[in-house]
């Protein structure tokens, strides 16, 4: 199995790129970058700044998309056809960079609850309008299981790739850390060959919290063989900073061994 190690931070929307410079120091092979904050990919001057970055460096490039108040679930269609809007915006800037950028589901809203399959409808005519874009630029859309808010759609396997089967330029992402919010991790680890994207980072499975690998409740001594012997693709460790991310990066590598 070939595994790239790759980094990302939510918490560093805001912060000058400058940071990123120390993505390859720490040992990574690449950045995620989260379309957020100074991020943005709607933004010319965000885009050209990123760009240069990017080219001063050796790292391979993905692309979490953004998702703050977007809802490719819900029945308002002005806020609907936004938000797909936007993700599709930020895939044709991302094919730039790279074939993967993930993409977070819906939820359901007040109304949304009222009329459950609508949502689910909603969000697969979504799904089916962006993976056609990303198709068109090369591009996998990979769909993230989502945390414990039981507003959330995708928070367990089976309606993950359920909502996702079958669709041209549509992938999953199965994020370790979510999954152990909902208490669904060993439920996930048989679905790991199948995922197109990963994200991994630890929680004690309250919160999405971000720390370190080792330093939360999940059982890293399961997931971490099942991730070394049966995924293949880019690994991207989510963390707070890079000094967690560092700390992770090491049990990484002794999977990999």
């Amino acid at each position: 199995m070939t595994i790239t190690l790759s980094f990302s931070s939510s918490s560093k929307v805001w912060d000058d790129i400058s940071w990123i410079y120390g993505i390859g120091h720490a040992g990574f092979e690449g950045w995620e970058i989260v379309a957020d904050g100074n991020y943005r990919l709607d933004v010319p001057d965000n885009v050209k700044r990123i760009d240069e970055a990017i080219a001063s460096t050796n790292l391979s490039i993905t692309v979490h998309a953004p998702y703050s108040d977007l809802n490719l679930a819900t029945l308002n269609y002005p806020i609907w056809r936004e938000s797909i809007r936007q993700i599709c915006m930020c895939i044709e800037q991302a094919s730039a960079w790279t074939d993967r950028v993930t993409i977070h589901p819906g939820y359901m809203s007040p109304v949304g609850k009222m009329m459950p399959e609508r949502s689910w409808q909603q969000q697969k005519d979504a799904l089916r309008e962006i993976g056609n874009v990303a198709a068109d630029h090369g591009v996998l859309a990979c769909l993230e299981n989502m945390i414990s808010l039981k507003e959330f759609l995708c928070r367990d396997p089976g309606e993950l790739f359920g909502m996702t089967g079958g669709m041209p330029g549509v992938g999953v992402t199965i994020d370790i850390g979510h999954a152990n919010t909902v208490g669904l991790v060993r439920a996930f680890l048989p679905y790991i060959p199948e995922a197109s994207h990963m994200h991994i980072h630890d929680n004690f499975g309250e919160h999405d919290d971000h720390l370190a690998i080792g330093k939360g409740n999940i059982d890293w001594t399961t997931v971490g063989p099942a991730i070394a012997h049966g995924y293949s693709g880019i690994l991207v460790v989510e963390g707070r900073n890079l000094e967690e991310g560092y700390a992770s990066l090491q049990v990484v590598r002794e999977w990999l061994a």
